[in-house]
């Protein structure tokens, strides 16, 4: 069962990454307190993505629910800090860091066995995707449909993403799909209060 959000949940979840990230850079603890919101203390899955300009500074989550989602997100934020694919973020960064938490519904199996099926099965603008082998696996938010726009670009940029050849589909790779709402926050200011929040985007049935 997924926790239904509205829209000043996602911005509080927003502002509690924001915060998450801003504790981080000044070497403080993480804010501790549990949201008054029921649904942000249900078990739920998030992703967190931190961009400066456009570009990609972190961004990591979670597919299935593990633990309540304001803890999750700050869990996500912390880490999407220090995002292996990319250097460390720092505090001089600051100032130009936006943050997006990505609130995402549970995955479905998607009817695709091979490449030219899964290309045809997608929903560009609202489908989530996940893809595995069972070792290895790979996933787009639905963000990336604006950097790639077409179900064929979309599909093989993440068949490379988990290491898969970009133009086959290998033996055992299964496919999944999940929505997801979007919301954001800039960075609080030092002394200044809370960081400013703004409406989710929503893509699918959120």
């Amino acid at each position: 069962m997924q926790p239904v959000l509205q829209d000043t949940d996602g911005q509080a979840l927003a502002a509690l990454a924001a915060e998450a990230v801003a504790a981080q850079l000044e070497g403080r603890p993480a804010p501790e307190r549990v949201p008054d919101s029921a649904p942000l203390t249900e078990p739920g899955a998030t992703f967190v993505t931190l961009e400066t300009h456009g570009r990609l500074r972190g961004c990591i989550g979670t597919i299935e629910p593990a633990r309540p989602l304001y803890l999750d997100v700050i869990r996500n934020a912390h880490r999407a800090m220090n995002d292996p694919r990319l250097p460390p973020v720092t505090a001089d960064e600051r100032p130009d860091l936006e943050v997006k938490v990505s609130v995402l519904t549970q995955a479905g199996g998607l009817p695709a066995d091979t490449r030219e099926h899964l290309v045809a099965a997608l929903r560009p603008g609202v489908d989530g995707v996940l893809i595995t082998d069972g070792e290895r696996r790979a996933t787009f938010l639905p963000a990336v449909w604006q950097k790639l726009a077409s179900p064929e670009r979309f599909v093989t940029a993440l068949l490379v993403k988990g290491g898969w050849p970009a133009a086959s589909w290998p033996s055992g790779l299964v496919a999944s799909r999940y929505t997801a709402r979007e919301f954001r926050a800039t960075m609080p200011v030092p002394g200044r209060g809370a960081p400013r929040t703004g409406d989710g985007d929503r893509t699918g049935d959120g």
